[in-house]
């Protein structure tokens, strides 16, 4: 049993050291392209039009529309920058924030 605890021990230690040395290197990628900043390269702006998903009284729900807000995102894997990745703005740009109605 003490070997099996050896084996996860190391193997969650490899895991973690794997994902230190892809931050790494993402966060080295993002400076370097700083540096040789392009139009939109690392940094991207982007208008956000958050969906709102009302509950009506009938059991459905009514979509609207907020106001369009512009938002910077870093072209990475993960945030940097105090920016979050574009893929992630991207996405949850499509998905609606449910408001849930009091009764």
């Amino acid at each position: 049993m003490n070997r099996v605890w050896s084996v996860l021990g190391r193997i969650l230690i490899a895991a973690v050291a794997c994902v230190a040395v892809v931050y790494i290197a993402d966060d080295f990628s993002v400076h370097r392209r700083m540096a040789r900043r392009t139009k939109t390269d690392p940094l991207e702006t982007t208008q956000v039009r958050t969906l709102y998903a009302v509950p009506r009284k009938d059991g459905k729900a009514e979509l609207d529309f907020g106001d369009p807000e512009t938002q910077t995102c870093v072209h990475s894997l993960f945030p940097h920058l105090g920016y979050d990745p574009c893929w992630y703005t991207k996405r949850q740009n499509q998905q609606p924030t449910i408001i849930l109605a009091l009764p």
